[in-house]
Order: C-alpha cells, then sequence, then structure tokens
C-alpha cells in the first residue's frame, strides 16, 4: 500500500505559524519506523507547504486540538478522493466520535501495539472503526525513528524522546491526561545509538521530553552518557533539577543549554490549585540563578488566567522575567483542552465560551476567568507577550556574553517578528 503521513498547519491567527524555529513531529517518523517495510511511506508537512493531495491508499493525520478543523479539511478531501483516513494524536484520543465524523477510523492513545494490525485491516478491507492498545507501549516497543522520511527543512533537525509522560499530575496538562499518569523511560544503550547517527544540525539535539529529569537516576546515566558525545541540547524539566547538585553539574557538561521549565505562576494559591506540586514560588529565583551558573538558559513558562490571576499578573510577571533575565518565556492563556481536569472543572462550572477548536491554540481565551473578564484577559496576554519581545526586553534580559546566546538570541528575534505581525486576537 501507498500509505501518506500527515501534519496538518497551524491557523493562520496563531503565532506558531509565523515562526522559524519549527521541528518535525517525531510521531510521524515513528510511525514509519512501525510500518513493514513492504508499504510504501511518506511525511508531509502542511507547515512546509501545501499538501499535495497525491495519490494515497491510507492516509494517517495526527491532530492537536487547535489543528483538528485543518486536519478534519484534509481528511475529508482525501476521503473524497477515495483514500482511507485514519487519525491519530491527543484530539482523536479524547474526541473520537467527533474525529470518526471525517476519518474510518481513529486511533485512541499511543500507535506502538495497534499500528501494525491496523495496516493489516486496511489491506485486507476490514478497517475498523477504532484501534486502542491494551497496555502502554513498553520503553523497547519504541522504534528509532525513521528519520530519513522528514523533510530537511527545519530549524531543529536532531529530534529524540527519551521517555514519555511525566510523573507529575498537572491539571491543566494534556501530556498527563494522554499518557494516564505514567512515566517511561527507553534505554540508555537505544538513545545513545540514535545520537550517534546525527550528522546534522551542527550538532544540537533537541529532547522532546515532557520531562527529562523526572526520574534523576535515569537522567544521570542519560546525562552521563551525553558526555562522551560533544553535543549541544535543549529539553524540558520540572524545577526540581535544582534540588540536586550532582544532576544539575551532569547536565551542564553533558552539553545541555536551555531548559523549558513549567513556573506557570507567581501565586501560591494558583500552583495548589493547578497540582503543581512541586513548584515553590519563593524558588523561582534561585532556579533560573543556578541554571544561568551553570550555563543553562531557561525558557521560562507562565499561565495567564487562574482562577487567582488578578489584572496585575501580567506586569507582576515581567517584572519577574526581567529581574532574573528570563532568557525566553512562554506566556499562553490557560486553555482547556479535552481530557484534562481543568475543562471538566470549567465545563462543570458554566465557564467554556467556546468549542472552536482553532482558538485552542493557547493564544485565545474560550473560557471566562475569575479575577478579570474575558476581554481583560486577552488584551492583557498580548501586551505582556509584545513587551517581552520587544527590541529593549531582550537586549536587557539576553545582551551578555555566555554559552547559550547562540540559541536564545535567533530564538527570541523569531518570536519578537512573530508577535509584531500578529492582529489582536478578536472576542
Amino acid at each position: 500500500m501507498k500509505i501518506k503521513l500527515i501534519a496538518p498547519r497551524w491557523p493562520a491567527h496563531s503565532i506558531w505559524s509565523a515562526l522559524h524555529f519549527k521541528f518535525p513531529y517525531l510521531s510521524l517518523a515513528i510511525l514509519g519506523a512501525l510500518t513493514p517495510p513492504e508499504h510504501e511511506v511518506s511525511v508531509e508537512d502542511e507547515n512546509l507547504g501545501e499538501i499535495k493531495f497525491d495519490d494515497a491508499d491510507l492516509v494517517a493525520i495526527t491532530v492537536l486540538t487547535p489543528l483538528a478543523p485543518g486536519a478534519y479539511r484534509i481528511a475529508d478531501e482525501y476521503r473524497r478522493r477515495g483514500a482511507k483516513v485514519v487519525l491519530g494524536g491527543f484530539h482523536a484520543t479524547w474526541m473520537p466520535d467527533e474525529a470518526l465524523t471525517h476519518a474510518d477510523a481513529v486511533v485512541i492513545g499511543e500507535a506502538e501495539g495497534v499500528w501494525e494490525q491496523l495496516i493489516k485491516d486496511a489491506e485486507a478491507g476490514r478497517l475498523g472503526k477504532t484501534y486502542k492498545a491494551d497496555s502502554r507501549p513498553k520503553p523497547d516497543d519504541i522504534p528509532q525513528a525513521r528519520r530519513e522520511l522528514i523533510e530537511d527543512k527545519y530549524f531543529f533537525s536532531n529530534i529524540l524522546q527519551t521517555t514519555r509522560g511525566c510523573p507529575f499530575d498537572c491539571r491543566f496538562c494534556s501530556v498527563t491526561a494522554f499518557y494516564g499518569g505514567t512515566y517511561r523511560f527507553r534505554p540508555v544503550e537505544e538513545i545513545e545509538k540514535e545520537v550517534s547517527s546525527f550528522t546534522k544540525g551542527a550538532g544540537f539535539v533537541l529532547f522532546v521530553d515532557d520531562n527529562i529529569v523526572g526520574n534523576p537516576v535515569y537522567a544521570k546515566r542519560l546525562f552521563s552518557m551525553l558526555k562522551g558525545h560533544r553535543k549541544k541540547w535543549m529539553s524540558q524539566a520540572s524545577t526540581t533539577i535544582i534540588k540536586d547538585p550532582e544532576l544539575l553539574k551532569l547536565a551542564s557538561e553533558s552539553g545541555c543549554y536551555g531548559m523549558f521549565m513549567g513556573f506557570e505562576s507567581l501565586e501560591q494559591e494558583n500552583l495548589d490549585l493547578m497540582g503543581k506540586r512541586m513548584n515553590a514560588r519563593e524558588a523561582y529565583s534561585d532556579v533560573v540563578k543556578k541554571l544561568h551558573d551553570h550555563g543553562i538558559g531557561v525558557h521560562g513558562s507562565f499561565i495567564f488566567g487562574y482562577d487567582h490571576d488578578r489584572k496585575s499578573v501580567f506586569d507582576d510577571v515581567l517584572d519577574f522575567t526581567r529581574k532574573v533575565r528570563l532568557d525566553a518565556a512562554f506566556m499562553p492563556v490557560l486553555t482547556p483542552f479535552p481530557g484534562t481536569q481543568i475543562r471538566k472543572r470549567l465545563m462543570e462550572e458554566g465557564r467554556i465560551l467556546s468549542n472552536d477548536w482553532s482558538l485552542y491554540d493557547m493564544e485565545h481565551v474560550v473560557f471566562r476567568p475569575k479575577g478579570m473578564t474575558p476581554e481583560e484577559l486577552q488584551e492583557g496576554h498580548d501586551r505582556a507577550n509584545r513587551a517581552f519581545y520587544s527590541a529593549s526586553d531582550i537586549w536587557k534580559r539576553i545582551g551578555r556574553l555566555h554559552r547559550s546566546l547562540w540559541i536564545f538570541a535567533p530564538m527570541n528575534w523569531d518570536l519578537r517578528m512573530a508577535w509584531r505581525k500578529k492582529a489582536p486576537a478578536p472576542l
């Protein structure tokens, strides 16, 4: 069979559509690796160019919530042309009945353990409606991605995942919901094989783990291995990394140049409400300082719109980022994604304002906050992001020589240009 694996593009109103700091969808390259070799497989990313809609027997589309309308558009067109269409990913997992109105089949949860059977069924003309594995895939079941299927057009080309899930249970997080609160890690020996195969990207590796230090014992083994490969790398970690000096030192020595870190709020009441029990507001400055002392830049996340936020939250967060000289920041509005605990609560309280999935891009207010109006939350979010990525703020925060500057300087400038182009969000 001729099989196409597709990633839909981000909505035009989303800042993500304007960024040059793109990286490929690892899940599609893993699906390619799970596909038996007798089948012809290709990958298309609509963020890089228009979908060709050429001949295919089976089309699989990965669906994040804000990309759902685009995924359905592509699915409908392929079905019109006679191809069988499968939808999977976070959104299809939580909204399978909706997804099935646009597809012949839906994969619920992780694909390992069901993809091979799905292909057999499609080839035999007996494709089922839903496919769901009886258990979570073991780390050894996750194959090395077929990176030759991915176009060489991304800023980050060397990406891989060492762990799946997260040991924490944050109520806003779709990762926890999707992976069922599990945390699994692949054999370090397998990771070393992949890292050794990377020849592009100036030796830079992006680990797309949701928390690469969730198991400190495993993380130390991983970082010790990386020390011998002279790679520069970034990933995502919890603030708990600074509680283990040996772990932090190993991360630095192994080539870590940056960590994405979820601070989420400066209000302890919000952190408690989020289930972000590992965070302590009074330790944030020390977290940033210790990572900076080890040559590691910090890309911090702050969520606007939690119940204890007031209109002062935007200036409070900006003041904090300037004080600690945060290298970059992700400052979304709270987004109640399907499957999350926060969506369940907001629905019960009658506070969801929109189910237009294209607005679930973490930039648009789709619920009624408690401490301000939806309009005030939207305006404050937009203003804070534009201020953070203004030329003067960028210079004050990162206008100094340090080893992670080479990655954070272009990242800041790319985000600055994207925010300058973005039109005000409608309400």
